[in-house]
C-alpha cells in the first residue's frame, strides 16, 4: 500500500509540473506519424536546442515520407548537416523509402514492426508508437531514466534499465501516454539543470568523446565536401581534409562501407 502511495504521489508531481512548465516544441501534440518519425530520430543523441531549426527545415525540405523517398541521399544529408551522426540522415531516407514501397506510404502502428526498419531500435520504435499513435507503449530515454533514478534509486548506483522499465510500465498514463512521456522527459531535463549529472548514477551512464579532433568530426567534413562536390578524387578528397591521409582514408573505407558513399573509378561520391 505505500509503494502505492509513492506511485500516486509520482504522478501528480510529474504532472503538475508538467501543466506549469512543459515545454513547447513543433514536434509535440501533433498526430503525424511522418513528423514524429523526423523528430524521433534527430533528437537521438542530440539535443533539442540544436534539433529545432533543423527540424523545420528538414520538414520544409521533405514534408512526408513520399518526398523524402524521392530526394537524393546527397540532398538529405545536405539539410541534415550541423546534427551530426550522418548515418541517421541516411536511415530516415532508407526508412522512408521502406515505408512507401512496404506499406503503401503508411508508418506501421506495432513497434516490433518499426523495429526491423533501418536506424530504429527498441526504445525509437517504442516511442515513435507512443508520440505518433498515444500508445501505451514502455521505454526509457535519458530524461526518463534521470527521473525514475531520482525517485525511486536515491541511495543506489549502477542502476540498470532492468530495474526501470517495470516502474515505467507501473506508472504509465494509459488514457494519455503521449503526454505522459513529454511530462517524464520535462521534468527530467529540470532534474539535470539543478542536480549534478544525476545521469551518473545509471550503469548505462558514458561519458561521450571530444568531438574536436574525432573521426566523428572528420566523417562531417568529408559529407560537407561531398555534399558542395557531385564528385571528388580521393587525392583530391583527402588533400582537402588536411588530415593525416592513412587515417583519413581508413574513415573513407568506413563510411563507403557504411553506405554513406560510394567509389567509382577512383572517385568518390555520396551514394545514391
Amino acid at each position: 500500500m505505500k509503494f502505492e502511495k509513492n506511485i500516486e504521489l509520482f504522478r501528480e508531481t510529474i504532472w503538475d509540473f508538467y501543466h506549469r512548465e512543459g515545454r513547447l516544441f513543433a514536434w509535440r501534440n501533433i498526430d503525424d506519424p511522418y513528423r514524429v518519425v523526423i523528430s524521433e530520430v534527430m533528437l537521438q543523441q542530440t539535443q533539442t536546442n540544436r534539433v529545432v531549426n533543423k527540424y523545420e527545415q528538414f520538414i520544409l525540405e521533405f514534408s512526408s515520407f513520399e518526398m523524402l523517398a524521392m530526394a537524393s541521399l546527397r540532398d538529405v544529408l545536405s539539410i541534415w548537416q550541423g546534427l551530426g551522426y550522418n548515418r541517421r540522415g541516411m536511415y530516415l531516407h532508407q526508412l522512408a523509402k521502406k515505408v512507401v514501397d512496404e506499406h503503401q506510404g503508411i508508418l506501421p502502428k506495432n513497434p516490433l514492426i518499426l523495429e526491423t526498419f533501418p536506424g530504429i531500435g527498441k526504445a525509437t520504435a517504442a516511442s515513435i508508437c507512443a508520440f505518433a499513435f498515444n500508445v501505451p507503449t514502455v521505454f526509457i530515454e535519458t530524461n526518463i531514466r534521470t527521473v525514475f533514478i531520482h525517485f525511486f534509486f536515491k541511495n543506489e548506483t549502477k542502476v540498470h534499465d532492468k530495474e526501470i522499465m517495470p516502474l515505467v510500465a507501473q506508472t504509465i498514463d494509459h488514457e494519455n501516454p503521449r503526454e505522459w512521456y513529454y511530462a517524464l522527459m520535462d521534468y527530467g531535463v529540470m532534474l539535470k539543470k539543478i542536480m549534478p549529472n544525476p545521469s551518473r548514477k545509471s550503469r548505462h551512464h558514458a561519458k561521450q568523446s571530444k568531438f574536436e579532433g574525432s573521426d566523428r568530426q572528420i566523417r562531417g567534413m568529408i559529407l560537407r565536401l561531398l555534399t558542395k562536390n557531385q564528385s571528388l578524387s580521393i587525392k583530391d578528397l583527402i588533400d582537402r581534409l588536411g588530415k593525416e591521409a592513412q587515417r583519413s582514408e581508413k574513415i573513407i573505407d568506413g563510411m563507403c562501407i557504411d553506405g554513406l558513399m560510394s567509389k567509382k573509378n577512383n572517385k568518390i561520391m555520396i551514394s545514391n
